[in-house]
């Protein structure tokens, strides 16, 4: 795995600022993050930390809950296995007020089968939302990829997979 230092950004389009947030205008979500992951001397052990500040542009009225939110991480892993631990230290999260403290702890595993070029996956997630146990909720995922590389070097670097993933979340409050 590379280390280092390490920045970046990603963006996508999203319907909830707008249907469920109560925003009058605002269908992106805007992330920046920044970290530094390494190994742990020449180990398989490796760490990384950092942040990400989740950024949803848009025209949101007055009284409105600000679906911005700021995550600092840590994670550790060996080989095949990452456990990750994010804390939430702005005072609103994804929507919700009061909620600095909340907390999202999640387990992944992706096993290579042998030199086949199959590797199996698996993660679980829980999120506790301080001030807001509404909204709590687990999630987890099980996967499988097959890297095409091992058919010819034309396909080389591409990976097709299937992943099934689903949540506990109470649709009431979700």
């Amino acid at each position: 795995p590379s280390s280092g230092f390490y920045l970046g950004t990603w963006a996508s389009n999203v319907g909830w600022i707008e249907d469920f947030q109560g925003y009058d205008s605002g269908n992106v979500e805007i992330d920046l993050y920044g970290g530094f992951r390494g190994n742990f001397g020449k180990s398989d052990f490796t760490y990384d930390g950092g942040a990400i500040q989740y950024w949803s542009p848009g025209d949101k009225p007055s009284g409105v809950t600000d679906a911005d939110t700021t995550e600092i991480y840590g994670a550790a892993g060996w080989k095949w296995f990452t456990a990750k631990y994010s804390y939430y230290v702005s005072n609103e999260v994804f929507g919700f007020g009061n909620a600095d403290g909340s907390y999202y702890l999640g387990l992944a595993g992706s096993l290579p089968i042998q030199e086949s070029g199959f590797t199996v996956g698996a993660t679980w997630g829980t999120f506790k939302f301080k001030n807001n146990g509404n909204q709590d909720y687990e999630d987890w995922s099980v996967s499988a990829t097959y890297d095409m590389g091992k058919l010819s070097k034309v396909t080389d670097g591409v990976t097709v997979g299937l992943k099934y993933t689903d949540t506990n979340a109470d649709r009431a409050y979700w």
